[in-house]
């Protein structure tokens, strides 16, 4: 039980201080321009794919074998799939309605709480696996998730919202890592097979929100290779933070 509280509190302090320290360094910049956010979100994209590709996928194949990790991989990226569609209904209201800047806020800000969940996922069941993933992913994510304060809270601002109230908001928005987290370490206390679908099925979720979101998003803000080099450099990172915790 005081491992499974642990865990649970990692993961709610990666959430909450990764989203939060993003919204107040967003603060400081009044209006961040699109090669600035092009950068950090590129940068973003390439620390989620290099904690995949080297930390979680072959970790899960490890533990739960080539045909239920593809498995929960698959469904990883279904479900991501599905939040996505929703999120599109909901960014179609926002473009209907007066307030589109505090609204894409909002927007983003419930698109970050909804893949902090299986973020939290990953960290919890990498612990039950082995204390060195858990604490190699509690720290990319806890750096992926710096930049997406900061493209939260900026839209909110813009839109009127005070800068305590924004700020609260991504501390909110980080606040599901925790449920995740708890959630990753019962289950895989309670079956060591299923931490290897529990981490594919994180892996399938990040792989979708960074090919399919993140990387575009980085690339339409600015057509400059800002947002490829720090994207490569993002990887490299990663793969020296995977590598040596």
């Amino acid at each position: 039980m005081e491992g499974l509280i642990k865990t649970t509190l990692i993961g709610l302090s990666v959430g909450i201080v990764g989203t939060g320290l993003g919204g107040l360094f967003s603060f400081a910049v009044n209006k961040p321009s699109n090669r600035f956010l092009s950068g950090i979100i590129g940068l973003s994209s390439g620390l989620m794919l290099a904690i995949v590709s080297f930390e979680l996928l072959p970790e899960a194949y490890l533990i739960g074998g080539v045909p239920w990790a593809t498995i929960g991989l698959g469904a990883g990226a279904i479900m991501a799939s599905l939040l996505d569609s929703v999120i599109s209904k909901l960014q179609y209201i926002r473009k209907r309605s007066g307030q589109n800047y505090l609204k894409a806020g909002i927007l983003l800000g419930i698109g970050i709480a909804l893949h902090n969940f299986p973020e939290g996922l990953a960290i919890g069941s990498g612990y039950v696996a082995e204390t060195r993933l858990g604490l190699g992913l509690a720290i990319v994510i806890a750096l992926h998730n710096m930049p997406e304060g900061v493209a939260m809270v900026t839209p909110m601002r813009v839109g009127g919202y005070s800068r305590g109230k924004a700020f609260l908001l991504t501390l909110l928005a980080g606040a599901p890592m925790g449920l995740g987290a708890y959630l990753g370490a019962l289950v895989g206390k309670v079956s060591y097979s299923l931490i290897g679908i529990c981490l594919a099925f994180a892996g399938g979720t990040m792989l979708y929100i960074t090919i399919g979101e993140l990387i575009p998003k980085g690339k339409e803000l600015d057509n400059g290779k800002i947002s490829t080099i720090l994207a490569i450099f993002g990887f490299i990172l990663g793969v020296i933070i995977s590598k040596t915790f």
